[in-house]
């Protein structure tokens, strides 16, 4: 049994929502369509595992790297014994 396709046109698509889509199809080797439809999936719950929603999954997995916020942390990781006593 052959699945249907069905074929929309969306119109008036915001250029913050255009240029991520299109970030996000470069990142993934995807086309534009592919990226489009795997992001209107995980929004409406019916991609491989359903969206879930917590107050920081955004920011899941968007740590990058950086030299002079490593040496901040450490720095703020150091206890001072004085204080202790």
């Amino acid at each position: 049994m052959k699945k249907s396709k069905i074929q929309y046109t969306i119109r008036s698509v915001p250029d913050r929502l255009d240029a991520k889509l299109r970030e996000t199809a470069t990142e993934y080797g995807q086309t534009l369509n592919e990226a489009s439809l795997d992001a209107l999936k995980k929004g409406v719950g019916v991609g491989d595992l359903p969206a879930l929603h917590h107050d920081l999954d955004d920011l899941a997995g968007t740590w990058v790297h950086d030299e002079a916020t490593e040496q901040a942390l450490d720095e703020m990781r150091q206890v001072d014994e004085g204080m202790w006593r």
